[in-house]
């Protein structure tokens, strides 16, 4: 019987003995390191941000594949066994011509309300949650974005959140990123409405809508400890979560998309399938304020 219980122990000890921490740098080709990567394990829901010196540290299995991508540079598949030190190289595309516009200001319109707004916070890991703005004519006079604002219980003074808008594929999935370079801004503690401001970015309300979304970063500017205790087995836990808590609606939507495993991947109802079915799904509070 000892031995068996022996052998029972080792068996349930053997998965987490596999899983350890993994340690690395990101840099460009120049040797400069890279802030702020997404780095997502392959097929999993965990993932983590590097951090200002390019550095980053995750849990994951040896067997495992991590994805590392960002802005300006093209998208990396490496071995959880092969990362101690990860070069990006730059991303070479061909950009559309801008065309800059000198923007009459005298006219806003914002968009993205919605009637019944419920707020509701979560306690997140990494993320990249989206909202989708549709074309509609009326818009027609009020062409460029000016601002995007975020809903977010901002737990750290001056935490960072990273910004991004797509353009929509032909099949409706998240497409090219429009913002040619980082959208970074910094939230004041509270919960507050914040706007962050776009001009200087030019960009045009796309005809065939725009995703909008946020990226949680999970570096040490923006990481929460907490100490939760357990009265009735007088024990201690530690917690780790990251600032900001973004709010979202509860609203009904015919699909939805989620950033997993370094991918889009679309939610739906597939009970019905020859019916367009609505899904009810928490939606990141964001809007956008556009002008002349």
């Amino acid at each position: 019987m000892k031995k068996v219980l022996k052998t029972l122990f080792v068996l349930l000890l053997f998965p987490f003995a596999l899983l350890g921490q993994t340690k690395g740098i990101v840099v460009d080709e120049n040797n400069n390191p890279i802030p702020f990567v997404n780095i997502w394990i392959e097929n999993g829901d965990n993932g983590t941000t590097s951090e200002q010196n390019g550095t980053f540290v995750i849990d994951v299995t040896p067997e495992k594949k991590l994805i590392f991508s960002v802005l300006g540079y093209q998208k990396k598949t490496c071995k959880a066994t092969e990362v101690q030190k990860v070069v990006l190289q730059e991303a070479t595309f061909q950009l559309n011509e801008v065309v800059i516009v000198k923007t009459k200001n005298t006219k806003q319109l914002e968009i993205g309300n919605n009637k019944d707004s419920f707020y509701q916070a979560f306690e997140n890991g990494p993320r990249i949650d989206l909202k989708f703005f549709p074309y509609l004519t009326t818009y027609s006079k009020t062409k460029y974005i000016k601002f995007i604002t975020l809903n977010a219980d901002t737990r750290i003074e001056n935490t960072t959140i990273k910004l991004h808008l797509f353009s929509v594929d032909t099949n409706g999935y998240p497409d090219q990123e429009l913002n040619k370079k980082d959208i970074l801004t910094t939230l004041s503690k509270g919960v507050n409405k914040s706007k962050i401001d776009i001009t200087d970015l030019h960009i045009k309300m796309p005809q065939n809508g725009i995703f909008v979304s946020f990226e949680k970063l999970m570096i040490a500017n923006n990481k929460i400890e907490k100490i939760n205790t357990d009265s009735d087995k007088n024990k201690s836990k530690g917690q780790t979560t990251f600032s900001p808590f973004v709010l979202y609606n509860y609203v009904e939507k015919d699909f939805s998309f989620l950033f997993k495993g370094g991918k889009w991947i679309k939610q739906q109802d597939e009970t019905f399938q020859n019916t367009k079915t609505k899904i009810m799904i928490y939606e990141p509070a964001i809007n956008l304020i556009l002008t002349n």
